[in-house]
């Protein structure tokens, strides 16, 4: 079955398996919203009162690493393990993820990634999230029923995933290429940064493919042959090894979710990404036009 499970599923095709009473073991759907810091929506608020229906709210913040300094790390594989198997998924679910972003398609590609990373296969991003969801007409509710638990046994493939001392290094060797999914504004340091400790910027070498260029105007997936063609105009060989960052390791992986429909898995992840390395990097390797700079 895992084979034949598309990366981005349909708006018309989630509501045909909700109406054939498919939700349940083998399908869940999942809100994976998540609005960065300084942001006064509270998503789980906001799905108690809409969502798809059969969908659980899953919560990027909480399932996390709570030791770490830095946050919306990856969780440990049992603290993972946990935290689905408590959603009513099990290793033969398929998952579908979105989110209600206006922008069609935001946080998503994070719980798609941290499926995967953690072993998953059968996972989908819901093409156009909530918004496309809405404007094609289907249906939303406020109605909630807790899932029944279920055993899942997660198995992280930490060469997905990418320290602060990877970065530091490949900075010197220039062996792989890093994309930086941020706007161009928070890339170049001309924009305040969302974490009220750091200022913007990027490390050197660091690519910029804003998130935002992977969706059409309605906020749904590009099509295959456009994304080869992005990629491309940005200098960015898919052949050869590639990183993904962002602010704190969730648009980034629109960059991995754009790879993998290329056919290319491997892509790492900087989980740390900006939010860490401003902290931890020295200051020439801090690249920013803002004031205020670290030194």
């Amino acid at each position: 079955m895992a084979a034949q499970i598309r990366a981005v599923v349909s708006a018309p095709w989630l509501a045909n398996a909700i109406k054939n009473k498919l939700v349940g073991p083998k399908l869940r759907i999942l809100d994976g919203t998540w609005y960065p810091p300084k942001t006064k929506r509270v998503a789980k608020e906001e799905f108690s009162q809409k969502h798809i229906p059969g969908a659980s709210f899953f919560d990027i913040d909480a399932c996390s690493d709570k030791s770490s300094p830095y946050v919306y790390m990856l969780p440990t594989s049992s603290d993972f393990s946990r935290y689905v198997g408590e959603l009513g998924i099990g290793n033969d679910t398929h998952v579908v993820v979105y989110d209600t972003s206006d922008l069609g398609s935001f946080s998503a590609p994070r719980v798609w990634w941290m499926f995967r990373v953690f072993g998953l296969g059968s996972v989908s991003v819901l093409d156009g999230g909530l918004k496309n969801w809405l404007a094609e007409g289907h249906p939303v509710t406020s109605d909630y029923s807790e899932p029944e638990r279920r055993d899942f046994q997660a198995s992280l493939n930490q060469s997905w995933v990418k320290s602060f001392e990877d970065v530091l290094e490949n900075i010197k060797t220039k062996q792989v290429q890093v994309v930086d999914s941020r706007s161009a504004g928070g890339f170049w340091g001309t924009e305040p940064e969302p974490a009220k400790d750091s200022v913007s910027g990027h490390f050197p070498g660091a690519i910029n493919m804003p998130f935002t260029s992977f969706l059409d105007s309605s906020g749904k997936h590009l099509g295959t042959e456009t994304l080869a063609k992005l990629f491309k105009e940005a200098g960015v060989d898919l052949e050869k090894p590639l990183w993904a960052s962002c602010g704190f390791g969730v648009t980034a992986c629109h960059v991995i979710l754009a790879a993998h429909r290329l056919g290319y898995s491997g892509i790492g992840l900087y989980d740390g990404s900006w939010g860490e390395f401003f902290k931890r990097a020295p200051p020439e390797y801090i690249i920013s036009e803002r004031e205020g700079k670290k030194g």
